[in-house]
Parts: structure tokens; C-alpha cells; sequence
């Protein structure tokens, strides 16, 4: 996963791992970080199990630290039954000298590397090269960047798997249950369609937009919506049009409901559901949310061709500003249906 947080500068290392939280979107834990550094700025951010390192080939994280336009890093290794102990950091040694080695390849070098047993208030760090330095990690709620992600909605999570939570099926029965009424769904639809494509897929999308309110006001969806919301992301032109609902003023709305039938659909229609709201997030900046969402979608579709493209995207740490771009497209095929979206809205400077 890349995140770019270009805002924050590298000052001191227990308020940089105090604000890895506010980044990732959750609290890591058994973690290798590693930190970009663009002109003393945090850039990317990316993340990998602790255990994925040890006696692993670094090189594909390097390419991805390369990627972020960084020029140097700095790792930092979570590991609350490591840190303690000192014949630990020749492990942690050994992992830095192995990626050390992949990023000299790419003209990148390791700035600095800090060990920390849990990112928390009154969590302890030390760096592993034996330099002698060592301190507290500031509280990760009074960071910055955690009272940014508060203010633009963000929601930060204690763990790795409340985050995964988020797009995981609530009920693997009901989603089964679903199934034979979006069969029938998709059935009557096909003849609305033929008689009317632009008419159906106008009522689709004005049908969506005003479930997506209700479902952000708390509403929950029955059978029949949730059937017709199914079979209307198969239609190319509907799907196309909604994405650019993540870049319009009601986005909170839409990205809610992506959430919910992420959670509720059945394969193969929830995979559609899994990259809208991957869209979404990757939009508003939350490059967590949306390499999440885009692993389960390409867990269930492989072949998924948006999902690929914005995962290869996200990888590579293409700026949200830059993914924005591809909603021009739901914009144009909404003038076409004639259908009338909420207006854009501006962003701030934030990047994933």
C-alpha cells in the first residue's frame, strides 16, 4: 500500500511513527514501514507484515519506494515482543541490509531506522544501527495528520482487520439469499433496457443517488433495492456515470452505499460494489480503503479491468488528484442520459 501525506514534515521520529496511524489508516502492528522522504517531507507511505520480510526478496517494495518520487526513507519496524529485546535488532539488521541493497538499485538510500514497540502514547523507539538513540512515540491522536483526517471524515481504526471489517461480507448467507431476486430482477430490467437504454439507465442511476442519501442517513436497504442497485452496476453506462459521484458534493452519500453492498452483495455483483467505493476512497485520499477494497475485488474478478487499473495506480502512487480525472467520463454519459449530478466539489491538497 502507498500513501502520500506531502504536507508533513520529518522533524522528530516519535512524532513521525506518532503519525503512521493517521496515514494508513489504522494502527500497525508486526510491521516494516518504510517512509519516503521528498525534500524533508513525508511522502509515500508503505506497509508490509513484519513477517513477509524476514528471508523475503524487497525488492518489489523498493521499486514501489522508487515509484513515490522519494529520494531517501526511512523505516520504522513495529514489533511489540521484538523491540525489547537487543538480540533482536541483528534481525532487524539483517532486514534493513536487504533493503538497503534492493534500494541502492534505484538510486535510493535508507535515511534512518527506528524500532518501536507499539505506536501509542508512551510507546518506546530505538534505532537498530546501535547509534544510541532512542525516545517516546507522541500520541498519535494529537498528530496533525490525525486532526486532518477527522476533519475530512476519515476514520481511523485500532487495527488492520477493523479497516478489512469495512469490506468484508457481513452475512455470507443473506448475500446467497439474495441471488435469485436479482435473477429476476435482471430479467425485467433487460426488457425495460431494450425498449429504453437511456431511459433505464437515467432511472438507475436518479434511484441510486436517492438510495445513497437514505442510506447514509442511517436507512437500511430491502430485497428489492438492494437487487435493483445488484443489477444496475452491470450496465456499463450506469456503472461509468456513478463513479463520478465520488468526485461531486454528495460523495459521502454515494461512498456510503458502496460500502453497504460491498458488505451485502453476493459474487460477482458485490465486485462492482468493491470498486466504487475503491474509486471513491482513492478520490478523497484514503489510499488504505481503496487498496483494501481493490484486494477483494480482485480476489473475486482477477480479470477486473478498472480494478487493475487503479490498483496499478495506487501501487505505483499515482496522486488522487490525477484518478479524479477519469470521472470527467460519468459527467459526460450523465449528459447523455440526462441525468443531473451534484456538482463537483473542491478538494484540498491531500494525496494516497
Amino acid at each position: 500500500m502507498t500513501t502520500h501525506e506531502p504536507d508533513y514534515r520529518f522533524t522528530r521520529p516519535g512524532a513521525l511513527i506518532a503519525a503512521l496511524p493517521a496515514v494508513l489508516g489504522f494502527v500497525p502492528e508486526k510491521s516494516l514501514v518504510l517512509v519516503a522522504l521528498e525534500g524533508g517531507e513525508m511522502g509515500a507511505v508503505m506497509r508490509v507484515d513484519l513477517s513477509k520480510t524476514i528471508g523475503d526478496d524487497l525488492s518489489h517494495l523498493a521499486e514501489l519506494a522508487a515509484a513515490s518520487g522519494g529520494d531517501t526513507v526511512v523505516v520504522v519496524i513495529v514489533d511489540a515482543e521484538g523491540a525489547p529485546c537487543p538480540m533482536c535488532n541483528q534481525d532487524y539488521r539483517d532486514i534493513c541490509d536487504d533493503l538497503s541493497t534492493a534500494l541502492s538499485a534505484h538510486g535510493m538510500e535508507i535515511y534512518a531506522t527506528h524500532v518501536v514497540d507499539r505506536i501509542e502514547a508512551g510507546g518506546r523507539w530505538h534505532c537498530v544501527d546501535g547509534c544510541g538513540a532512542f525516545g517516546a512515540v507522541e500520541d498519535p491522536m494529537a498528530s496533525p495528520l490525525a486532526a486532518a483526517a477527522v476533519l475530512e471524515g476519515r476514520r481511523l481504526y485500532p487495527r488492520r482487520s477493523d479497516l478489512q471489517a469495512v469490506v468484508a461480507v457481513a452475512d455470507a448467507g443473506r448475500a446467497a439469499s439474495l441471488v435469485p431476486a436479482i435473477s429476476e430482477h435482471a430479467q425485467a430490467r433487460e426488457a425495460d433496457w431494450r425498449a429504453d437504454p437511456d431511459g433505464c439507465g437515467r432511472r438507475d442511476v436518479e434511484a441510486a443517488m436517492a438510495l445513497a442519501a437514505r442510506v447514509n442517513a442511517g436507512a437500511e436497504l430491502d430485497e428489492s433495492e438492494l437487487a435493483m442497485l445488484a443489477c444496475a452496476l452491470t450496465d456499463v453506462d450506469v456503472r461509468d456515470t456513478l463513479y463520478a459521484l465520488a468526485v461531486g458534493a454528495d460523495a459521502a452519500n454515494a461512498e456510503a452505499l458502496w460500502a453497504v453492498l460491498s458488505r451485502t452483495l453476493p459474487d460477482p455483483w458485490r465486485t462492482e460494489a468493491l470498486v466504487l467505493l475503491a474509486f471513491s476512497a482513492y478520490a478523497r485520499g484514503d489510499g488504505p480503503l481503496a487498496g483494501l477494497s481493490l484486494e477483494a475485488a480482485l480476489r473475486s474478478d482477477p480479470e477486473h479491468r478498472m480494478a487493475d487499473m487503479l490498483d496499478t495506480a495506487l501501487q505505483s502512487g499515482l496522486r488522487p488528484e490525477q484518478i479524479r480525472e477519469l470521472a470527467g467520463t460519468g459527467y459526460r454519459l450523465a449528459k447523455r442520459l440526462g441525468v443531473r449530478l451534484p456538482p463537483r466539489r473542491t478538494f484540498g491538497r491531500r494525496a494516497v
